[in-house]
C-alpha cells in the first residue's frame, strides 16, 4: 500500500510502526528519576524504571483489546492540584477515559478524553486523545491532539513517535515530517529499541539505505529480533545498489572508449 507525499512521490509504508499508547509524567509522588504510571483498574501505580513509554502492536483478529493496550497516560501531572475543581473534575475523565480503552470503547474513551481536555488542557489527556483519534483513522485530529501534547510536554518521546506514526499512515504521508519528530524521539530516548527500529523503517522507505541500515544495528543492538530481517534485506539493496553503480560506471567507461 502506498501513500503520497508532499512532493506526490510515492511512499512505501513501513511494514512494521509502532504506535505508543500511554505518555508518562512525572509525579511529586515518583521516587528520583522513575515515572509514575497510574491508570484506572490498577490498585496499585506501576513503576517505570527502564523506559518512558511501551510500544503499540496492532490488534490480531480475534484478540481481546487489554491484550493490545497496555498502559495509558497518567492523570497526575506536573499542573496537578488537590485544590483545583476543574483539574480535579478532568482528572476524573481521563481516569474514566482510560478505562473504557482498556475495556475496548474506543469511541467512549474519546468523547471522555474530550471533555477532560474541554475541562482542562494537559498534554496526558490530549496524548490520549490522539490515541483514540489515530484507532478511529482520523488522523488529522490524531495530529493536531499529539502536536498540541508536544507544546505542553516537548519531551515526550512518546508523542513525537505517535506523532511520526500519524504522518506516515495518514492519507497523504508526509515523511519529512515523520523522520523529523522520530530523530528528536531518538535523541529524547537514545536507547529506546522501538523507536530506531521505526526511524529505520522510515529511512529505508524514503531510500536512506545506509543511515536504515544503521538504525536497525541499533534497534536489534537493543533486542528487537524482527530488526535482523531487515538488516539482511537493506544490506542487500545496499548492495545491488552498488554493484548497479558500478556496472553504470564500467558501461560509461566503455563507451568513452569506443
Amino acid at each position: 500500500m502506498t501513500f503520497a507525499t508532499a512532493r506526490t512521490r510515492a511512499l512505501s509504508r513501513p511494514a512494521s510502526f509502532s504506535l505508543r499508547t500511554n505518555a508518562s509524567f512525572k509525579s511529586s509522588r515518583a521516587p528520583h528519576s522513575r515515572l509514575l504510571v497510574h491508570t484506572a483498574g490498577h490498585e496499585a501505580p506501576v513503576i517505570a524504571t527502564a523506559r518512558p513509554g511501551y510500544a503499540f502492536r496492532r490488534k490480531c483478529a480475534g484478540e481481546s483489546w487489554n491484550n493490545v493496550f497496555k498502559r495509558w497516560a497518567t492523570s497526575t501531572t506536573l499542573h496537578s492540584t488537590a485544590s483545583d475543581p476543574a483539574e480535579m473534575e478532568a482528572m476524573q475523565c481521563l481516569e474514566q477515559g482510560t478505562q473504557k480503552l482498556e475495556e475496548g470503547d474506543i469511541q467512549g474513551a474519546k468523547e471522555l478524553y474530550n471533555r477532560s481536555v474541554e475541562i482542562k488542557r494537559n498534554a496526558s489527556s490530549l496524548f490520549n486523545l490522539g490515541v483514540t483519534h489515530y484507532h478511529l483513522k482520523e488522523f488529522d485530529n490524531a495530529i493536531a491532539a499529539w502536536k498540541e501534547s508536544i507544546a505542553l510536554q516537548p519531551a515526550s518521546a512518546d508523542a513525537h513517535t505517535n506523532l511520526a506514526s500519524a504522518y506516515i499512515i495518514s492519507p497523504v504521508a508526509r515523511p519529512d515530517l515523520a523522520l523529523h519528530h522520530l530523530h528528536i524521539a531518538a535523541s529524547l530516548s537514545p536507547e529506546d529499541p522501538e523507536i530506531a527500529f521505526n526511524l529505520a523503517a522510515v529511512l529505508e522507505a524514503t531510500g536512506q539505505l545506509e543511515e536504515a541500515l544503521k538504525q536497525y544495528q541499533r534497534a536489534k543492538e537493543y533486542g528487537v529480533e524482527r530488526a535482523a530481517m531487515h538488516i539482511r534485506n537493506v544490506s542487500a539493496k545496499i548492495l545491488g545498489k552498488t554493484i548497479k553503480i558500478a556496472e553504470n560506471t564500467d558501461s560509461s567507461a566503455k563507451k568513452s572508449d569506443s
